[in-house]
């Protein structure tokens, strides 16, 4: 193998493990890991420890190491999801077992499979996550119905106009800032105290919906 060949290789790969890497940052395992999920507002970046003040109304401090991935999201178009596409919904269930979309994040290619299945989430009371192939995209007078399936299931969730549609976007420790909203997933240390494994937060106006 010739060295310019060999190089571009190494590029390639480097750049898959990068995308994995970025695309992971938003939703992370299945509910067996049993991460900690923290949506709020940044009040400071001091050296490695970030202090959030949280939705739920208290404040927590949470150690970011330097390698601790930063990124951001930004919005696409609903007509953006096709057939193929791989996808994160959170949705919430209807009293006639219909579920409907509150966000939806469409993975990069490199990271299809990220957390695959659904399974209850925590961003509104009785809200699931289906992280899903996209099967079909059926056009409806409320939206679009997404047709997805995923190891062990299918499901169908309609996404109304409107609901924020996003992908990834890149970032940096520098555009944590205070007043940005982040949705951080973190590893819960003691107390108030939390070590990350991933931040997403809020840039050029788009805040992270997950």
């Amino acid at each position: 193998m010739s060295v310019m060949s060999s190089t571009s290789l190494r590029l390639k790969l480097c750049a898959s493990v990068a995308a994995l890497a970025f695309a992971g940052v938003a939703f992370a395992q299945a509910p067996a890991a049993k991460p900690s999920r923290i949506r709020g507002d940044i009040v400071s970046l001091s050296g490695d420890t970030l202090t959030v003040h949280r939705r739920s109304g208290d404040t927590v401090t949470i150690d970011l190491k330097q390698d601790t991935p930063v990124t951001a999201v930004k919005n696409i178009k609903l007509a953006d999801i096709k057939p193929g596409s791989f996808i994160g919904t959170a949705a919430t269930t209807g009293t006639d077992g219909k579920m409907t979309a509150t966000e939806v994040l469409v993975f990069p290619e490199a990271a299809r499979g990220t957390g695959e299945g659904h399974y209850a989430w925590d961003l509104s009371p009785n809200s699931t996550m289906t992280n899903a192939n996209v099967d079909q995209v059926v056009t409806g007078t409320s939206g679009r119905d997404l047709k997805l399936s995923y190891k062990g299931g299918s499901n169908t969730v309609t996404v109304p106009d409107g609901v924020p549609v996003v992908t990834f976007a890149p970032a940096a420790r520098t555009d944590l800032v205070a007043g940005k909203k982040v949705f951080i997933v973190a590893t819960p240390v003691s107390g108030t105290e939390f070590a990350a494994s991933r931040v997403v937060v809020e840039k050029d106006g788009v805040a992270p919906p997950m």
